[in-house]
Parts: structure tokens; C-alpha cells; sequence
């Protein structure tokens, strides 16, 4: 049988814990790693696994999401008999409401279910950094004659009370959610670790139209998968939890470990960042047979300059994009965006860079994020001194400088008439 699948990818999520990033973006939208952007994992993900029918739900501060998908996705040519396809909020609801939860993103959509008539939907989320075989999970379902599967995750038990919990027996079957309560059950095999819900979902096309339906009916209802439409099914439906340690990435080395991230703070996103720059990281962006796809920018080669005492180009341990010029400068340890340049004399250490910024001469740079076409001075200091960077940007509980970003001019074509 040719199984007929269609994706939901959540992003519409305000990400207000990445507060500047997202102040005029939104979450999924956020660069990561010099040339890419948070939802091109899930989005690579599904591509990689051979889905190719994903609809993507947006709302918060769209454009820069919607900008990204057509020069990333819509116009790169990948798809000619498939799509990837940008929605907003459908007002769909009694009330035309924005959506009011994950399933009600779904319910304001469900004529797009019922038009392509799946045998199962993919609901995933956009705002977290990890690689996943997406094949092998909607395999598990299949094998398993599911409803539900929940995708789920082994973290320690000491960290229950920061994640949705998945309670299963000893063949996965689950039997309770628990949601951030720190004496939530364990692992049947391992009473160190619990289940963490990943917050991505394949469900039984009948079994989730019967469920929207009637979770759109409930004035006690928030519209939630988590909340509300999950836990309601215990006890009427089969659901498993898969585990994403099992998951297999074609290319990746035999027992390579799953990499997964959440990059809700700024903290948490900036120790992702620092950890592509590791010789061998956790999460591998070379690996061919599983890229990372992203738009096709039309950049010129990375560059180094000079080579004179006291005046050379050089990176160490950093990844640096397309366009970027070192020039005189020193970077260590450090994630450079597209276009940004560092001139003569510059250090830029431990820290986050975006595109377009420019980094002046003998100008100090150390545990930073710089958001686009930021412009340090000749001679100025960031991350030196925290207490006057309070004064000025916006400054983490770990110590981590993020410096607003500026948003650039469109150019306008214009014509000789």
C-alpha cells in the first residue's frame, strides 16, 4: 500500500523567552548556525524522510518566516510535484479567533485534511534544533496499529519538572502524561530517566478529525495537544510513545547519539550555537546524506586577509558563512553569519554573530549574540564588562551580551522612464 502522508509544521510560536531575537521575528524564524534558520530542521527533517506534503502554520511577526520559506523553500525547485505551503490563521473559529493552541492551529485546517484524505498526519513542531528520521517514526506507528504516537525523549529524571512526561509500560504503551511535576514516573527500564514528550505527533487520520471535533466543542477545553487532547485519550485509544534514541540518521556513524535541543532561552540557544564549533559535534551538518537544507544564497566564498605580525585574518574553532571577511582580525571559538565583517586589530570571542554585522577596528567582542546589521565601533567593548553592558543591551543570567538588531533598507527597483 502507497501510504498517503500529510505534515503540519507548528510555527506560529512568539518565542518571547528569546526576547530581542524575537522582537520582530518569529521563534522558528531566528538564524542558527550562520546560514540557517531554527525551522529548517523540522522542514529538512520531513524532506529527508520523504514527506513532501507540509503545510506550515504561522501567525506571530510572520514575515521574516515567510521570506525565508520562498527563497529557502517555495522557489528552490525541490518539490515539483509536492509542496511546502505557508498558512495563517484561517479565522475559522466561532469567534475568528488567532489560533488558541496546537490543535486548534489544526481545527482552523482541517479542511486541508479532508481534502488530501491521508492515512496519517504529522504534526510537528518548529522550534527546536535536531535531526530525526521521520520515516522510521510513521513506520513505528504503522507497525504498532497506533492512534497516536508521541514522539519521546530519555532525559534524567531530575529534570522531570521541566517537561512534559510521558508515563509507558514496559512494551511503550502509554498510560499517563505528566506535566513539569519533578516525581514523575520513570522509565520502566531505567528508573534514572524519564520520557520527555518532544511535542511531535503522527496520528490516524479518522482517530484525530473524531478528536478536533469534539475538543472544538468543549468550552472547558485550551485546544491543546498536550494538555488537553493527549491526556483525554488514555484509556479510548492505542498510543505509543516512540523513542527517539532508537532513531537511525542514514550517513551518521553506527551508535552516533541523538542530538535534541530546545532552545526556549537565550541561554539554551546560545549553548547550541557553541556547540557546532566542537571537532566533532553532537550535531553533524556535514553529513551529505542527511542535509540541512536552507535558502540558496548567492554568497561569495568566506575570506581571510593579510598576513603580518600584529595584522592577521585567522578563525580558530568557529564556523564562518559565506561573505564574511576577516580582515587583520582575530575570531576564536565563535559562529559568524553571512556578510559580516571584522576589521583590523578585532577580536571576537565565544559569541554569536548575525548577518551583515560589522565588527570595527581593536574592537573586543566575548560571549555575545549580535543580531543582523548590528555595528560595533573601532575600539569598542562587549561582554568586558557586564555591568556597563547592562546599561545599554540586554544581558542573560549567565553572562551572555545580546545587542538588538537593525532591521535593513529594501531596495527598490526602479526604472528609467
Amino acid at each position: 500500500m502507497q501510504l498517503r502522508v500529510l505534515a503540519f509544521v507548528l510555527a506560529g510560536g512568539k518565542g518571547t523567552r528569546l526576547y530581542p531575537l524575537t522582537k520582530e521575528r518569529a521563534k522558528p524564524a531566528v538564524p542558527f548556525g550562520g546560514r540557517y534558520r531554527i525551522v529548517d530542521f523540522v522542514l529538512s527533517n520531513l524532506v529527508n524522510s520523504g514527506v513532501y506534503s507540509i503545510y506550515v502554520l504561522i501567525q506571530f511577526k510572520s514575515q521574516s518566516l515567510l521570506q525565508h520559506l520562498r527563497e529557502g523553500w517555495e522557489v528552490s525547485g525541490l518539490l515539483k510535484n509536492n509542496f511546502i505551503i505557508p498558512v495563517p490563521a484561517q479565522m475559522r473559529s466561532e469567534n475568528e479567533e488567532w489560533y488558541r493552541g496546537t490543535a486548534d492551529a489544526i481545527t482552523q485546517n482541517v479542511n486541508l485534511i479532508e481534502q488530501a484524505d491521508p492515512h496519517v498526519v504529522v504534526i510537528f513542531g518548529a522550534d527546536h534544533i535536531y535531526r530525526m528520521n521521520i520515516r522510521q517514526m510513521i513506520e513505528f506507528h504503522i507497525d504498532k496499529r497506533a492512534g497516536v504516537s508521541v514522539a519521546a525523549i530519555p532525559v534524567q529524571k531530575e529534570l522531570a519538572s521541566e517537561f512534559g512526561v510521558i508515563e509507558t509500560t514496559d512494551t511503550g504503551s502509554i498510560v499517563g502524561f505528566h506535566e513539569k511535576k519533578a516525581n514523575a514516573p520513570t522509565m520502566p527500564d531505567d528508573p534514572t530517566r524519564v520520557y520527555a514528550s518532544m511535542g511531535n505527533y503522527v496520528f490516524s487520520t479518522d482517530l484525530l478529525l473524531r478528536e478536533l471535533y469534539n475538543d472544538a466543542k468543549s468550552e472547558k477545553s485550551s485546544h491543546d495537544f498536550g494538555k488537553d487532547i493527549l491526556p483525554s485519550l488514555i484509556g479510548r485509544a492505542d498510543m505509543y510513545a516512540y523513542d527517539f534514541q532508537t532513531n537511525v540518521i542514514p550517513g551518521d556513524p553506527s551508535g552516533s547519539p541523538q542530538y535534541w535541543r530546545d532552545v526556549g532561552t537565550l541561554d539554551a540557544y546560545y549553548e547550541a550555537s557553541m556547540d557546532l564549533r566542537a571537532v566533532s559535534p553532537e550535531l553533524n551538518l556535514y553529513n551529505r546524506q542527511w542535509p540541512l537544507r536552507t535558502a540558496g544564497y548567492f554568497d561569495a566564498p568566506a575570506k581571510f586577509v593579510f598576513d603580518e605580525d600584529g595584522r592577521r585574518g585567522t578563525a580558530v574553532d568557529s564556523i564562518i558563512a559565506g561573505s564574511s571577511i576577516v580582515s587583520g582580525a582575530t575570531v576564536k571559538r565563535s559562529v559568524l553569519g553571512r556578510g559580516v565583517k571584522v576589521h583590523t586589530g578585532a577580536l571576537v570571542e565565544d559569541s554569536v554573530i548575525f548577518d551583515n554585522c560589522d565588527i570595527g577596528r581593536h574592537s573586543k567582542v566575548r560571549r555575545a549574540i549580535l543580531d543582523k546589521n548590528v555595528k560595533i565601533p573601532e575600539h569598542g567593548q562587549v561582554g568586558h564588562d557586564l555591568e556597563e553592558d547592562r546599561k545599554q543591551y540586554h544581558v542573560t543570567e549567565s553572562g551572555i551580551v545580546v545587542i538588538e538588531g537593525h532591521q535593513s533598507t529594501v531596495d527598490v527597483s526602479t526604472l528609467q522612464v
